[in-house]
């Protein structure tokens, strides 16, 4: 029987573009399920929009020197084509600025307000001088102070996923002029979370949410269990909702009361447009609402919404918010702000008509329990060894052999061998174990349940051998041509939620796009004999990704992790004073690398003949990182030749050449490569 599902994606801040652990957490598996419900024939509201009320979009705008409207306006465009370009199927992509999420937050708020469901509280709050203004959420950086992290925010720490408040933090600095902050009274109001403690905890830990993943119902026990607080809902800032009663000038709704109301506001939107009740979606008990987002907005979707929800006394609430934890690159967290991380523009580009191998690696490694890492080594291996050597092997084999045998017409089967019938069995079988692992959240599993379908198929190929019973059997090979067909064509419906480019593709190879997914469990044939499949040589699902393109990902995180340190390198303060006699004990002069070669055993080392002018010398540099042997032989280079001898791994070093570092963190000589200027000419 057919159900109504709210799906929801965490809104994505408009201050820069998606990138992989946006998709890995929230927007791949988001779409994985909404595909799904689709194809097995619910009415799916799939919503989400960009979050353009954050204070990280203000700091954006203040160092860019241009309007917040200009950084929202920017990056909501990039982020909405992104999500096109990369076949994310949202019902609605809407945003926070739009008039119609302007009304509907004020509205609710207003109904809170009449209610009062809010207590007024005026609080000491941190406030910087300087720039004459309150210092709300991440305008306040400091020392966590659970896990002594010394870069948390005012409102959460990314190290220990801590929900904070500004004043909790030690050291607490502005982010905006770095001075140390003051405290000033001001007038807020505030969601009395203890209100609903006793709700939430029937609701979540004594009701049925026990089938919620381990990790959020850990967080939110653990939140309800150390007694909740009451939480303002209002900040004293010029950007965002203004607060709709008296009293409220100069101040806006909080972004995470203002945001989460953001998906109601989307659904009014997309039910204006499409002429459907949205509060069908909304305010219906027979509609499941299901919310996807990362394990930082835990407390936020778990506690905080439905404590406004319930409030509010008319909407549903969740009936799960599967969380997934944070995703690693390389080995290190992901930082937009140092950028380590794999921008989705970037990737669209780099790997044109590769979007399925990106969604099937984050799939296959999701976060779904823990932090998982990605690694370039590893998406060029899912993609080789598994959609090319299994995925699209099998199906480049049997459309081959179809075109090959038969011009490309299904041939009619003759009686069915046991392997056969086993095989078509245990096709049939597929959709309720893929739907399993679905509904149960586990996108992993399901993946590579798919994956195990080809792998059946390449089997069956491998032990009936029809390239061989072709020449004694014809009868036999056309059955398990049948057969094969057969499994080709469930793929193609089976990987729609999870390689939707592939799945339309295939189902072009093939010629066919009428089955369900219902069909696949309960029809004896989806190929039916004499069926003509696509005109033409097809093309391959997958290629293979070559070294040089993983090689050239990796040189761009180098790169940026060079300049990333370059930029926050500490300018060393003064050292002691010399005086001029000390300076001129300094015998600097002007050379030229005449020879060069590695140390052995050695990383950092090069070994080096230099012609200081005055006589040819060795010195042992630590260099060898970043310059070969064949990259310094000729280089002018600026000597110091009385420093006294070292031995270095057996080597006498008798000088030293002075290096520095480019803005790009790159060793660069001192260099006087000036026409003119001769070796053993002293610099002074």
């Amino acid at each position: 029987m057919s159900k109504r599902y709210t799906i929801t994606a965490a809104l994505p801040y408009t201050n820069g573009p998606i990138h992989i652990g946006h998709l890995a957490g929230v927007y791949v598996p988001a779409d994985i399920y909404s595909r799904y419900l689709r194809l097995t024939g619910n009415d799916v509201a799939f919503i989400c929009g960009s979050d353009e009320h954050g204070v990280p979009i203000t700091i954006k705008a203040k160092k860019e020197g241009v309007t917040p409207q200009d950084i929202v306006d920017k990056y909501h465009a990039i982020i909405k084509q992104s999500f096109i370009d990369f076949g994310i199927t949202f019902d609605n992509y809407s945003r926070t600025t739009a008039k119609i999420h302007h009304d509907t937050a004020q509205e609710f708020f207003k109904t809170l307000y009449d209610k009062k469901e809010f207590v007024e509280e005026v609080t000491e709050q941190l406030y910087d001088e300087e720039a004459n203004q309150f210092l709300a959420d991440r305008f306040v950086t400091g020392t966590c102070p659970k896990c002594g992290n010394e870069e948390a925010y005012g409102d959460q720490c990314e190290s220990c996923g801590s929900s904070l408040n500004a004043t909790d933090l030690i050291n607490p600095k502005s982010a905006i002029t770095g001075n140390v902050p003051t405290l000033k009274e001001t007038k807020h109001w505030f969601l009395p979370l203890n209100k609903h403690e006793d709700f939430l905890r029937e609701w979540i830990l004594k009701g049925h949410k026990k089938d919620w993943k381990p990790n959020v119902y850990g967080q939110v026990k653990s939140w309800i269990d150390d007694g909740l607080r009451p939480r303002a809902v209002t900040r004293d800032l010029d950007w965002g909702i203004p607060v709709p009663v008296e009293g409220g000038e100069g101040k806006v709704l909080y972004v995470w009361f203002d945001a989460p109301i953001g998906y109601i506001s989307a659904t009014k939107e997309w039910a204006a447009r499409e002429g459907k009740n949205w509060e069908d979606y909304w305010k219906d008990e027979d509609t499941k609402l299901v919310h996807f987002i990362g394990k930082d907005n835990i407390v936020f979707h778990c506690i905080i919404f439905p404590s406004m929800l319930k409030a509010e006394g008319s909407y549903i609430l969740p009936d799960n918010v599967p969380a997934n934890e944070f995703l690693n690159l390389e080995g290190q967290k992901l930082s937009t702000s140092k950028n380590w991380a794999v921008w989705l523009p970037d990737y669209l580009i780099d790997f044109p008509n590769q979007q399925d191998v990106l969604r099937y690696a984050l799939t296959a490694n999701a976060p779904e329990s823990k932090d998982n890492d990605f690694t370039w080594k590893d998406f060029q291996a899912r993609n080789n060894n598994e959609l090319v050597a299994i995925f699209g092997n099998f199906i480049n084999r049997v459309v081959v052999l179809t075109n090959k045998y038969y011009d490309g017409i299904i041939p009619t089967p003759s009686e069915y061998s046991t392997i056969d019938e086993e095989t078509l069995a245990a096709v049939k079988a597929y959709p309720a174990v893929i739907s399993s692992s679905i509904e149960r959240y586990r996108f992993r599993e399901a993946s590579q349940e798919l994956m195990n379908l080809a792998r059946l198929g390449n089997k069956y190929l491998a032990d009936e051998e029809p390239w061989k019973t072709i020449k004694t059997d014809e009868a036999r090979t056309k059955t398990v041509m049948f057969v094969a067909l057969q499994i080709a064509s469930a793929l193609a419906v089976l990987s729609e939620p999870f390689l939707p480019f592939t799945s339309k593709k295939l189902k072009g190879i093939l010629n066919y796009n009428d089955a369900s997914w219902e069909d696949v469990s309960t029809k004896d044939i989806l190929l039916p004999a004499e069926h003509k499949l696509q005109e033409g040589k097809a093309d391959l699902l997958f290629s293979q990704i070559e070294d040089a393109e993983i090689d050239k990902q990796l040189e761009k995180l180098i790169a940026s992790k060079k300049a990333n340190e370059a930029a926050n390198k500490v300018v060393e303060p003064q050292k002691e004073e010399i005086t001029f006699e000390d300076f001129t004990k300094l015998d600097l002069r002007v050379g030229t690398i005449i020879e060069a070669e590695k140390m052995p055993k050695t990383k950092k080392l090069l070994v080096l003949k230099v012609d200081t002018g005055i006589d040819t010398r060795t010195i042992v540099s630590g260099i060898a990182e970043s310059f070969s042997p064949e990259d310094v032989i000729g280089k002018r280079v600026t000597v110091l030749v009385n420093l006294a001898p070292r031995a270095l791994r057996g080597v006498e070093s008798q000088g030293m050449i002075l290096m520095t570092e480019d803005e790009g963190g790159n060793l660069v000589f001192v260099n006087p490569d000036i026409d003119g200027v001769k070796n053993g000419l002293q610099i002074s």
